[in-house]
């Protein structure tokens, strides 16, 4: 069986948000493939550092590297892991992550096409990037989706009379979480009752900004701070409505996992979200950042309790896709050849 070794933010123990390294490792393991990770290091220079150690130790161990591929600084431990791949011969496999890629098509192409160009194959989760490299003239590419564990995402019907929101996501600028609370706040002034959750961790400062913009606005907001996968999915049973404010996004897997659980997701129209969610079908498109479309949709859904339900019914249908029971026949077909 191979031998893998996986690069990415390995962060979860260090109370940051699970990612694909952190889900998508113990599955492979369980399907016979032999691991190794870097990094779990939360110093992000260190981290980095553990990453070239890591990668130069198993050269001859390793038949093949996966590296997670993010949009942001983190864009640049996946550049320097690929160049000492490539100088020990090592087979590597990025997989596409950040919303915001294709901008590095133009911002740093150079580094960019020898990256990709150079890759064994390169994964990506959504037909969104998909289509954004293949237009850049890259062919060595393979739709691999996200995933969730069906199993684990009970279907809940619900009564839709006070919105009851959830938003779970890093607090992050590129997330906008200050723009759930100012849809909140509007939605307060015609259902007094209604209430907003936030999960998650902070990232960047934004958390603190919140409870000061929540507290200016005078308004109760459950901050949670980071729970695990089955803290808010049982936190979720008790809301009703799963709002998304990121700004650049590829295809979140918090949107997969609250479709499965019944939530009707409204969520801005950003990146790979509309290859996820048709708008009206299973879930609710609104522009970028714009507050007052959020709250129409929000209004929608309450004020449509039948079309409320049939959302719910095809987002959970739409989430049986993204089942590892069938992503996970793909990754073997990949990493078997």
């Amino acid at each position: 069986m191979k031998n893998i070794l996986y690069i990415g933010n390995k962060l979860a123990s260090q109370g940051r948000t699970a990612t694909t390294i952190d889900t998508l490792g113990p599955l492979l393991q369980k399907e016979g493939f032999n691991l190794r990770y870097a990094s779990s290091i939360k110093n992000i220079s260190r981290r980095m550092l553990h990453m070239m150690r890591m990668t130069y130790v198993n050269r001859n161990w390793a038949h093949v590297m996966l590296i997670d591929t993010y949009s942001t600084k983190n864009f640049w431990y996946a550049i320097t892991i690929s160049r000492i791949c490539r100088s020990l011969k090592i087979k590597y496999i990025p997989i596409l992550h950040g919303g915001d890629l294709p901008k590095r098509i133009i911002k740093n192409p150079k580094a960019l096409n020898a990256y990709l160009k150079n890759a064994y194959q390169v994964v990506s989760p959504s037909d969104y990037l998909i289509s954004a490299f293949a237009k850049a003239g890259y062919h060595n590419l393979t739709k691999i989706n996200n995933f969730i564990e069906l199993e684990n995402y009970p279907y809940q019907r619900r009564e839709i009379k006070t919105p009851k929101l959830l938003w779970v996501r890093s607090f992050a600028q590129i997330y906008n979480p200050e723009m759930a609370i100012k849809v909140f706040k509007l939605i307060k002034e015609k259902y007094p009752e209604a209430t907003l959750t936030m999960v998650g961790p902070e990232k960047d400062g934004s958390l603190e900004k919140c409870k000061m913009l929540a507290e200016i606005l005078q308004l109760q907001i459950d901050f949670t701070g980071l729970l695990s996968k089955s803290q808010w999915i049982e936190l979720s049973k008790n809301h009703n409505i799963f709002i998304n404010t990121t700004r650049f996004d590829n295809l979140p897997v918090s949107l997969i996992e609250a479709m499965a659980l019944g939530l009707p997701v409204v969520s801005t129209d950003v990146g790979g979200i509309s290859y996820l969610i048709e708008n009206d079908k299973n879930g609710k498109l609104i522009p970028d950042n714009n507050v007052s479309e959020m709250v129409t949709a929000i209004n929608d859904l309450i004020e449509q309790p039948s079309h409320y339900q049939q959302i719910t019914n095809n987002a959970r249908e739409t989430a049986t896709f993204y089942s590892w029971s069938l992503v996970r026949q793909q990754w073997n077909g990949l990493l078997q050849s």
